[in-house]
């Protein structure tokens, strides 16, 4: 599998790769927050050892989302048609995301 990087180099891409850098950076700021506040709770002895398990899931969970998202992205081709709309992965994960964000704040 080859990567082609010209649609990287676009003024488009370069913005696009700075926003997820800076949020890459913002969430892994909140990530050592976080681990630090309930390591705190912890025995001195383990809280060295639990702050390294909380960073290094952290970034495991991470970058196997961003794989997935990739994945996400890619599933483009139509599994089915409602009349001349092909209806790929894609579009029912987005579907199903936008109707998550609608129904859940009307459910409290």
């Amino acid at each position: 599998m080859s990567f082609d990087l010209a649609p990287l180099l676009t003024t488009e891409g370069l913005i696009s790769l700075l926003t997820l850098v800076l949020l890459e950076i913002v969430l892994g700021i909140d990530n050592i927050i976080f681990i630090a506040i309930i390591c705190d709770k912890l025995p001195n002895k383990q809280q060295k050892n639990a702050r390294t398990i909380g960073l290094t899931l952290a970034l495991a969970i991470r970058v196997l989302l961003l794989f997935t998202i990739t994945w996400i992205v890619q599933a483009t081709k139509p599994m089915f048609y409602i009349s001349e709309f092909g209806v790929s992965g894609r579009d029912l994960i987005l579907f199903a995301g936008g109707v998550f964000l609608i129904v859940k704040p009307l459910s409290k």
